[in-house]
């Protein structure tokens, strides 16, 4: 069976921009090369005599370097072909091994990321038009998803991996990045405006980004989530307003597709009588409504709460608490399967798959019920978390042996004993060298203190992080804390990759901003603004 083939204009352009790349690179070391030679004099003796043997390792290795960047280069663009290619991705496995993250890895990491924002800056408008005309080469016309191969992250990683074959220290790969960042990010400027000027003399048109056409003087603004939505029961005495004024007009949420409105009229199995009754079944319906419009979340999970729509309105008749903000079980239930969800994002993946079978069939179960009542949603909200519980319980267990290893080397750790450590092996890869604080961006050289990690007792098993891990940012699960606090071991929320980091070396992230805890997002708070926002206009 052939395997699928990504559109031949993508890769006609793909192989087009992968001959010009060895130049591009020649040109990246030629920037950088004249960087360390600015910077020489204004040093201290050991840091020049760093930055004297960086030089010349560059100029005796600069076909090594090139080979690794082009390698890196192909995988990632083939990586993302194979994307465009199918659309149903797998879950990946785990090479073999624990890779332990130490502050080493931290501060590259850091500067990898630094590399990324500097060519993001530097490049902002060039890469927005080349993602107009790779958009037109997949036959994307609205632009709706950035289908171009080259983006900022794949020539930085490339870099990163050229890097990292530099036959010195940490400090000297460290430095030559830092010093290559900014002749990259000018190179790509040019490079990325030559291919759209290429693509354009070729009679590529480019694709049009989708635009929003606001009312006149209005202003459209996200606005900052919090955990409280708006009073729903001083909108539910407002709904009158929108049964009036636009009981059949279409609900727009945040800009998204339109979803017809419903009649709150319709018969769920009981005969709404009085006022307060029928605005309740209105709002209801207005919430779901603007569920379904938002396009933050994934086609297969509105198929699941769509399905409890007329449910949850039956519920309404009798449960005066639904309408209190999300401690309700039914919007519980909704917001931490779409969290859930989130957190393993590929359509294939077996993870996601177990997940949206459980709710699937609880969904059922509840819409079939013919009396609707709190302790059903209580029930639903439990029969989750039992599988959630369940789900991290067998990857701790898929791992339980690494744990067995990662807690020996903890005790040898606090005990003062000299252990190896890694970037990117196993454990048994020799000591790394560590990076001086001169060389670290500021935030690592500030001195850490009990104080400065006590965030991290907060977090528990089965908690949700996001994290900026050898070149790409992650969602990863936290697995198992060591008794002693100082390994953790997290699982990617994408692979059955796990990352086992040193306690210092998550302060370090954090303080560098490449660490985030997660916090379920709210759908109701988001739904309940969408609605707000139609009661204020009538």
């Amino acid at each position: 069976m052939n395997k699928p083939q990504a559109p031949l204009t993508l890769r006609s352009f793909v192989e087009d921009e992968m001959l010009r790349a060895p130049l591009l690179f020649d040109a990246v070391l030629n920037g950088a090369a004249h960087a360390v030679r600015q910077a020489m004099p204004r040093m201290q003796s050991g840091q020049r005599a760093t930055h004297s043997d960086l030089l010349l390792a560059m100029q005796a290795q600069s076909q090594r370097l090139s080979e690794y960047f082009m390698r890196s280069l192909r995988q990632q663009v083939e990586d993302e072909l194979a994307r465009h290619a199918t659309a149903a991705p797998t879950r990946t496995k785990a090479p073999g091994g624990i890779a332990l993250v130490d502050e080493a890895e931290v501060a590259m990491d850091a500067e990898l990321s630094r590399t990324i924002e500097t060519i993001k800056d530097t490049a902002e408008y060039e890469l927005r038009e080349l993602q107009t005309f790779a958009a037109t080469l997949v036959a994307d016309m609205d632009a709706a998803l950035d289908c171009n191969p080259f983006r900022a992250e794949t020539y930085a990683r490339a870099l990163w991996v050229s890097a990292a074959a530099l036959p010195l220290s940490r400090v000297h790969q460290l430095t030559f990045l830092r010093h290559a960042s900014t002749p990259l990010a000018e190179v790509l400027r040019q490079a990325y405006a030559a291919s759209c000027s290429r693509l354009e003399s070729q009679g590529v048109e480019p694709a049009s980004y989708r635009t929003v056409i606001l009312p006149s003087g209005s202003r459209f603004s996200r606005g900052t989530e919090t955990t409280f939505s708006p009073d729903m029961q001083r909108m539910r005495d407002k709904m009158s307003l929108l049964s009036d004024a636009s009981r059949h007009t279409p609900l727009k949420a945040h800009g998204s597709r339109p979803v017809a409105t419903r009649d709150a009229g319709h018969d769920f199995g009981f005969n709404a009588s009085g006022r307060p009754r029928q605005q309740s079944l209105e709002l209801v319906g207005r919430l779901f409504d603007a569920i379904a419009a938002d396009k933050r979340v994934p086609a297969d999970v509105l198929g699941l709460v769509a399905r409890l729509r007329n449910p949850a309105m039956r519920l309404s008749r009798i449960d005066a608490h639904m309408l209190d903000q999300d401690a309700h079980p039914l919007w519980r239930f909704i917001n931490r399967l779409a969290h859930e969800a989130e957190m393993a994002p590929d359509a294939g993946d077996p993870e996601r798959l177990r997940l949206l079978k459980v709710a699937s069939a609880t969904v059922e179960q509840l819409a079939s019920e013919p009396t609707q009542t709190t302790a059903l949603y209580h029930w639903a909200v439990e029969r989750l978390d039992v599988f959630l519980q369940k789900r991290l319980s067998r990857r701790c267990s898929a791992v339980a042996s690494h744990i067995g290893a990662l807690q020996k080397l903890e005790d040898k750790l606090c005990a003062g004993q000299a252990v190896n450590s890694t970037m990117h092996g196993t454990l048994d890869v020799a000591q790394l060298d560590t990076v001086p604080a001169e060389l670290m961006h500021e935030s690592f050289a500030t001195a850490m203190t009990p104080l400065d990690d006590a965030w991290l007792d907060g977090f528990r098993p089965g908690d949700w992080l996001r994290m900026f891990l050898q070149g790409h940012w992650v969602h990863v699960q936290l697995l198992w804390p060591g008794e002693r606090g100082e390994i953790w071991l997290f699982g990617d929320g994408a692979s059955d990759a796990t990352f086992a980091v040193r306690r210092r070396a998550l302060v370090a992230m954090r303080d560098a901003r490449l660490l985030k805890s997660l916090t379920q997002r709210s759908l109701l708070h988001r739904t309940a603004e969408a609605v707000q926002e139609q009661v204020i206009a009538a």
